[in-house]
């Protein structure tokens, strides 16, 4: 059987970086297998659905790595949906209720006070036609519940009915249905909850592995009970473990901060926001990674931990490190040249592999190029004794053309003169050189400067 999942998002915001991690994980699985990635837009929220959203959602997988083989919108797919329903209605398994919130709420309550579990209890079946047509009367519209197979006869003497299936992520489980009550399909004005649209679309598409967060867990009973009804066995299913803040808050997608798009116009790179999704949580060790490709040969879903994993930025900077200092120029030259760094410079290439050990994003290099091509920062500056060293110093600077022993015979030639060393020797001729009190090895950004503009950068 070939593989097939499908990552499921709602275009009613800009997807975060927890939202990324199931997309991950499916599309991991999909490339370990050789198997198939379908982009499935959930867009029946009509009233919150956007284009641009989903244009976003698309714009940001593609930054990550992620090409989908297929893309579905949901909203499409009306047809479909309808027929299902109404092979539920026809076969008695999807029934109205007129039940008000506050009716309901009432109930649980009730429910509650006697130690009964708080699930509703079908009292919409009992409804003869005449008080139907009476709450039709009143403008009362039905919602519609799904009737779970948890019953032998009688669907008012439920049993335990368990559903079992071995989770990709978290191995075997088990989900009693008597322990659920009915979901709702279809809401009062017609429309589909998550649910029907879900499982006819998985059929219909021919999903064969879901991936997804962990919090949909308690829903895959009554889903596999659907899957069965409609006459079609479940695909396999898998549930990670969900991101979460650092203060253990879920991340939703007003966390404009952590979506997608803000980390990559910030200037992340794509392979550490994966990295992190991907890695965070689970029995591996999170380091950066190279390609997607790479990390599918080693992945393996079952390797998250069964608890919420605390997503921090600090560890997203640090990976981020990591990938940007190993960077070669040909991968950044375009990203260069968009912050104003001029690549056909003879020095580009040198300067990128002299600096880059010192800039926390690609993009931080503009400041660096600005440095060296034009003149030192204002960061840092140069009083007193230091101020007069420093003008000393610049009147050694070794004859002839600037190259990699420069610095050496310059501050050799700078410590027999004044009997300065170590920090004092030479961290005022970094400021002068640069205005920075940190940088590149000076004997690298030497050569870069040339002689002229060396002598030009005298206190």
């Amino acid at each position: 059987m070939s593989v097939t999942v499908r990552f499921a998002p709602s275009p009613t915001g800009n997807i975060h970086i927890g939202n990324v991690r199931t997309a991950l994980f499916n599309w991991l699985y999909a490339l370990k297998h050789g198997g198939s990635f379908i982009l499935r837009f959930d867009d029946t929220d009509v009233a919150r659905s956007k284009q641009e959203y989903a244009d976003q959602i698309a714009a940001d997988l593609d930054w990550l790595g992620v090409r989908p083989h297929r893309v579905e919108y949901q909203s499409k797919r009306g047809a479909a949906h309808d027929a299902a329903a109404e092979k539920l209605k026809q076969s008695g398994l999807l029934y109205p209720c007129y039940e008000t919130a506050e009716e309901l709420e009432r109930r649980r309550k009730i429910r509650l006070s006697r130690r009964l579990p708080p699930v509703y209890g079908r009292e919409a079946l009992k409804l003869a036609d005449e008080e139907k047509t009476a709450f039709e009367a009143e403008g009362r519209k039905p919602h519609w519940r799904f009737l779970l197979p948890n019953f032998a006869n009688d669907p008012f003497e439920t049993q335990r009915t368990e559903i079992h299936w071995d989770d990709v992520v978290r191995g075997p489980q088990t989900v009693d249905l008597a322990s659920m009550s009915d979901p709702v399909l279809v809401r009062e004005d017609g429309s589909y909850l998550y649910t029907l649209p879900s499982v006819v679309d998985d059929i219909d598409l021919g999903v064969t592995h879901v991936i997804r967060g962990d919090d949909h867990v308690t829903n895959t009973g009554a889903q596999i009970a659907l899957f069965r009804a409609l006459g079609s066995e479940a695909p396999a299913f898998g549930h990670h473990n969900l991101l979460t803040t650092t203060t253990g808050e879920g991340l939703s997608k007003r966390s404009g901060a952590l979506s997608i798009k803000a980390l990559h116009k910030a200037g992340y790179e794509s392979m550490a926001v994966v990295s992190l999704a991907v890695l965070i949580g689970t029995s591996e060790a999170v380091a950066a990674a190279p390609s997607l490709e790479v990390m599918a040969e080693s992945f393996d879903p079952s390797s998250s931990s069964k608890s919420a994993a605390k997503f921090d930025p600090a560890e997203l900077d640090v990976l981020n490190r990591q990938i940007v200092h190993q960077l070669p120029f040909e991968t950044v030259a375009a990203r260069l040249a968009a912050v104003g760094v001029d690549t056909g410079d003879p020095r580009a290439e040198g300067f990128w592999t002299v600096i880059r050990a010192n800039v926390e994003k690609v993009e931080d290099a503009a400041d660096w190029w600005a440095i060296v091509t034009q003149a030192p920062a204002t960061d840092a500056v140069l009083e007193g004794d230091d101020l007069a060293y420093a003008r000393e110093a610049f009147d050694l600077l070794p004859d002839g053309e600037v190259g990699e022993a420069t610095w050496g015979e310059w501050t050799s030639a700078v410590k027999s003169a004044t009997g300065r060393k170590g920090r004092a020797l030479f961290m005022p001729l970094r400021i002068a050189l640069t205005g920075r009190s940190s940088g590149p090895e000076i004997a690298d950004l030497l050569p870069l400067l040339g002689r002229e503009e060396i002598l030009g950068r005298r206190p």
